[in-house]
Formats: C-alpha cells, sequence, structure tokens
C-alpha cells in the first residue's frame, strides 16, 4: 500500500502531462486551411506599425513576429510575402501576394484603405477565400455590432483564422485610421505607390526562410495580436474594392494542395450560433450554390430563439 501511494503521484503528473499534449495537438483547435498560417489581425497590427509599405513588407515576413508561417508549396520553408500597392487617386489596396513558382502567384490578402476626410480614412483587411475557405474581413475594433457574446459551445466552427462573428444587436463604431503613420505616409504628395521588386527565388538579404511552426506551438505566439481587432461581414471600403478585385491573383497548385481542407472548412462553416447581450440566441445558416457556369451564390438563413 505504501509503494502504491509513493508512485501515485508520479503516475497523476504522467496522466496530466499527456492530457496537455494532445489537447495542444487537437487537429480540432485549427481549421486545416492554409489560412491558419497567416494572422491577418497581426498583419494590421504590422501596417499600424509600420512607417511605409515597404516597411510593412519587413514587418510581416521577419519570424520575431509571428505573423507569417505559411508554406503554400509545401516545400518545407516559409513563403515570402510580397506587397503590391494597386492605387486609384485616394484608393489603395495593398495586396498581400506570395510566389509560389516562376509562373503563379497566390494572393494572401488584401488591406483595402479609403481617405473619406481631409483628415479621415478607413480600412479593412480581407483574407483571400482560397487561403482562408471564405472572405474573412477584419478591421479594427471601434466597438458594437460584435459585443455579442460568442456561444462556444459551437467552437468547432469558430476556431482559426475566423474566430469572431459579426452581430446585429448594436451599430459598429468605424475606427479612422487616419493618425497611422503608415496611411499618413501614403497620402503625402511625393509618394510613389510600393510595388516589391521581389520575386521567386530572388529575396531580399536581410530575409531567410525557416522551417514553419507547428500549429499548437504557432498559435499562442500570436492571439494576442487578436485583442483591437474584429471580424466583420460587411465590405465598408467598396471603393478600394473594386480597385482590388481586377487584379486578384490565384493559383492552381496551391488550390489543388489545399483544396479537401478547404473544402470541409466551407461545410463546417455553413452553421454559426451566436448568442446575444439578452441571451437570445441566433443561427445563421450559410448555402453555398454553384450554378450551372461555376457561378456561386451564397444563401443565408437566420433563424432566432
Amino acid at each position: 500500500m505504501k509503494s502504491y501511494l509513493k508512485i501515485l503521484p508520479f503516475v497523476l503528473v504522467l496522466a496530466l502531462s499527456s492530457a496537455k499534449t494532445k489537447a495542444q495537438t487537437n487537429p480540432a483547435d485549427s481549421t486545416g486551411v492554409p489560412g491558419d498560417n497567416f494572422d491577418l489581425q497581426g498583419a494590421l497590427q504590422m501596417f499600424q506599425k509600420a512607417s511605409s509599405p515597404e516597411d510593412f513588407e519587413r514587418l510581416i515576413n521577419s519570424q520575431d513576429n509571428n505573423v507569417n508561417n505559411l508554406d503554400l508549396n509545401g516545400d518545407g520553408e516559409t513563403d515570402y510575402i510580397k506587397v503590391i500597392d494597386k492605387m486609384d487617386g485616394e484608393v489603395h489596396a495593398f495586396v498581400l501576394q506570395v510566389p509560389v513558382s516562376e509562373k503563379e502567384s497566390q494572393d494572401i490578402a488584401v488591406i483595402e484603405l479609403e481617405k473619406t476626410g481631409d483628415t479621415t480614412a478607413i480600412l479593412q483587411i480581407i483574407g483571400d477565400e482560397d487561403i482562408y475557405g471564405e472572405q474573412v474581413i477584419i478591421e479594427p475594433d471601434g466597438g458594437g455590432e460584435d459585443g455579442a457574446y460568442i456561444n462556444w459551445s459551437n467552437n468547432s466552427n469558430l476556431s482559426g483564422p475566423n474566430a469572431g462573428y459579426e452581430n446585429t444587436y448594436l451599430p459598429r463604431i468605424v475606427v479612422n485610421v487616419w493618425f497611422w503613420t503608415s496611411v499618413r505616409f501614403v497620402y503625402t504628395p511625393v509618394y510613389r505607390p510600393w510595388i516589391s521588386p521581389w520575386r521567386w527565388r530572388y529575396y531580399p538579404t536581410w530575409w531567410r526562410p525557416w522551417r514553419p511552426l507547428h500549429w499548437h506551438v504557432w498559435h499562442p505566439r500570436r492571439v494576442h495580436y487578436h485583442t483591437g481587432f474584429v471580424v466583420v461581414h460587411t465590405h465598408r471600403v467598396g471603393r478600394a474594392h473594386r480597385v482590388y478585385t481586377p487584379y486578384r491573383s490565384t493559383s492552381v497548385t496551391v488550390r489543388t494542395r489545399h483544396s479537401v481542407a478547404v473544402n470541409n472548412y466551407r461545410v463546417s462553416r455553413s452553421r454559426t450560433s451566436v448568442t446575444g447581450p439578452r441571451g437570445k440566441t441566433t443561427t445563421v445558416k450559410k448555402t453555398t450554390v454553384t450554378g450551372p457556369r461555376g457561378n456561386k451564390a451564397t444563401k443565408v438563413k437566420v433563424k432566432r430563439h
């Protein structure tokens, strides 16, 4: 009996350690889509921190910032993300793009920025649907709509890059980003649109790829970026979005390689439950319909309980 009591603490420690390891490596913590490995909120915070689009490109590709962990072509090394400014007057679309090969590039996201007054501007970052399974729209959080409480009993649909939901209980406060240094920089009279000079296998001397981290290692390093930014479902920066759309680049290689994970994610996102501040639950069911010419339309059915 005494021997049993002596080894019992060690058995408990081993059991707890095993449970913790299992929880950390649980694939349900990740959506499985490639977007799990690029943090959109982190990218916006780097844009806020940057002094210019060139500096922004450096920040998102710096390993220490834990924004980028992408390996789209599966070569065992992280991808370099180039930034291209599609500018039209006072409208900017900063495209975040990975050269996948000599012939193909894949857009990861686009930061859409518009000047709305002499000292006002708004922006959003939109994650590409081939990378995130659907368009993921994120903006600085000014409070409002997203004050609803998430029903975490449905967290299998809310983990990963799209964790969050825009509710309709309160009007949103749209954040004025005019005083961000990078925003002021691109609206100076001497600014010329930044077009990254780097391409496949030709990268800046300061950058070296690294082996991508496993999800359970990388995820805790970037969750702190999510404070101050929120997922929404409304395109507020309409002109910039229209400027960007004709230039969107997609890769057949990326789409084929990640098709199973992306399709599985789209099925899991078809139903989302949100509990409002008064305890009322809303279920949003999304159904994607593909027409005879390959055009896709999404039907949204809202049921309040």
